[in-house]
């Protein structure tokens, strides 16, 4: 039998980052639901997914933690996970840390930057982020102002008028160096934004309507959209119009202007408010997540890995890949390949045995609710 140990994943979660660099996939804090209660996952903690083998395992850090939250936006620049914003039983958050996730002997030590130059932005969580020539540009997000701070780049969601404090969605974009470790905000030439827009990063321009040509995806919040190649973008999931969780994936082509649906998903596993981060052979990989409307229901998150192709695999990959379903047919001619392949073979191994476990489990997980008796309600 194989050891469960060897085989774990990562806990269920939303609302958390998730980011690439190198081999690894890296994923720290979101939220889980426990008897209609949001609980924060561990501050101190990082799962890393070597995507060669296709193992997880979870890492303790030390130094400045950074509050448990969820809704925080991640990126990396240079081996370094940079983590701002967020939400947690206190309120919005305007923080930033960051970790080196190079690091030599596997501790991962947290640093909040509190010596910068610079307005940072209000706090805010589910913003958006890029990266660009050593910068953190960041978009958007959900959280608060007093009714002197209003402007037009916020729109108004609730109100508190005791208080007179403002609930909304941020229209601005903040920008941080992370090299000389200041703040600014560009001034944005705006014009009206249609679905899909572009800004600039070198003139801060707007790109304002986008024509669309063809079919184009419904609308939707709480989805990703990943930059796959310098003229492609690959959307995936949300939370449609009429409410419903989408599980359809679409690539967008930035110079026809043509949005192409992909057919070969898998439409029984939705996700919104998930992570999506591109892989080292332009791959997509999904983690995490809601398979409900969250506005309405909420019965629990994922931990789920879901890996997209968005373009054939190279030879090596696909050879890699079909030693490693059939090890066990072909064990006799394995020790005959080329050493300096033995070991990608073996990670494929691994990688194969791994998920074929993990989905062995979700089978049975899944028998076993089926026979669990149901309890209806008045």
């Amino acid at each position: 039998m194989a050891d469960s140990q060897a085989f774990c994943v990562a806990e269920e979660r939303s609302g958390h980052c998730a980011v690439v660099d190198g081999h690894f996939l890296y994923v720290w804090g979101g939220y889980v639901s426990i008897e209609d209660n949001e609980v924060y996952l561990p501050n101190d903690e990082i799962w890393t997914y070597d995507v060669d083998s296709g193992l997880w395992k979870m890492h303790l850090m030390e130094g400045e933690l950074p509050p448990s939250m969820s809704g925080s936006c991640g990126a990396c620049i240079n081996g370094r996970l940079y983590v701002f914003g967020g939400y947690d039983d206190k309120g919005y958050s305007n923080r930033l840390y960051f970790v080196d996730l190079r690091t030599r002997d596997g501790t991962y030590i947290w640093e909040k930057i509190t010596k910068f130059e610079g307005q940072p932005p209000t706090p805010r969580d589910k913003l958006s982020c890029w990266v660009y020539k050593d910068r953190l540009i960041y978009f958007g997000g959900y959280g608060y102002r007093r009714h002197s701070e209003l402007q037009e780049c916020f729109d108004v969601h609730d109100a508190s008028w005791e208080e007179q404090i403002f609930w909304g969605w941020h229209n601005d974009v903040h920008v941080f160096d992370t090299k000389t470790r200041t703040w600014s905000q560009p001034e944005i030439k705006q014009t009206r934004m249609n679905d899909l827009h572009y800004l600039n990063l070198d003139t801060w321009v707007w790109s304002g309507r986008i024509s669309v040509n063809g079919e184009s995806p419904k609308h939707r919040s709480w989805h990703t959209l990943t930059a796959i190649a310098d003229d492609k973008l690959f959307l995936f999931g949300g939370l449609s119009a009429d409410n419903i969780p989408l599980s359809d994936g679409w690539i967008h082509n930035i110079i026809t202007n043509c949005w192409k649906q992909l057919r070969h998903l898998p439409y029984t596993r939705p996700r919104l408010w998930h992570t999506a981060c591109l892989g080292k052979e332009n791959e997509i990989m999904v983690f995490g997540g809601s398979k409900d409307n969250l506005l309405f229901l909420d019965t629990g998150h994922c931990n789920d890995l879901l890996i997209f192709q968005t373009q054939p695999y190279s030879l090596l990959r696909s050879c890699l890949d079909c030693i490693g379903k059939n090890a066990i047919i072909l064990k006799s001619q394995i020790s005959l390949l080329p050493p300096k392949l033995l070991q990608q073979v073996f990670q494929k191994i691994t990688f194969w045995t791994a998920a074929n476990y993990r989905k062995e489990q979700r089978i049975q997980k899944g028998e076993t609710e089926n026979k669990q008796p149901r309890v209806s309600s008045c």
